[in-house]
């Protein structure tokens, strides 16, 4: 056994970092897929070979029928390969998602303090002046002004 297998430390700042682990999973799948490609091609040679491989007195279809539990069971391993390469993509997928449900978990709740907060403690509104009403013209005096000729006695001179 490895030194690096029998202590969880190593593996503890890889799990401790979302890039870490996404990186080590990658590899891992890498190192997976190759063992899949192998298998694929072991997978096509054992069924050329046991499909192949007849007794005297046998019809053409014993020998596949005698293949059949072989080619299976390495059909299995394959789709086990494949769904464990599936499983670590969702892994580092779902650690990098979990850090950002903490970060967004973190602001959620700073957001609602202060919503809270603001609720508690209500700011006076006050209400906004027209300044053509009060008969004040200001510095800009066409924004201010009538809207239409219907609203030109109410202005003051």
């Amino acid at each position: 056994m490895n030194s690096n297998e029998s202590s969880p430390a190593p593996l503890r700042d890889v799990a401790q970092n979302a890039e870490a682990t996404a990186r080590y999973l990658a590899d891992m799948q890498r190192v997976l897929l190759d063992m899949g490609a192998n298998l694929e091609i072991l997978q096509r040679e054992t069924r050329v070979h046991c499909r192949s491989t007849s007794v005297e007195g046998d019809r053409w279809y014993h020998a596949k029928l005698r293949a059949l539990p072989v080619e299976k069971a390495l059909k299995d391993v394959l789709k086990s390969l494949n769904s464990l390469t599936d499983g670590l993509e969702k892994s580092a997928y779902k650690r990098r998602s979990h850090d950002e449900a903490v970060v967004n978990t973190g602001k959620a709740r700073k957001e609602k303090a202060l919503e809270k907060t603001r609720k508690n403690n209500p700011q006076p509104i006050q209400a906004a002046s027209n300044s053509w009403e009060s008969g004040d013209s200001g510095q800009n005096p066409g924004y201010d002004g009538p809207a239409s000729i219907y609203d030109l006695g109410k202005r003051s001179a």
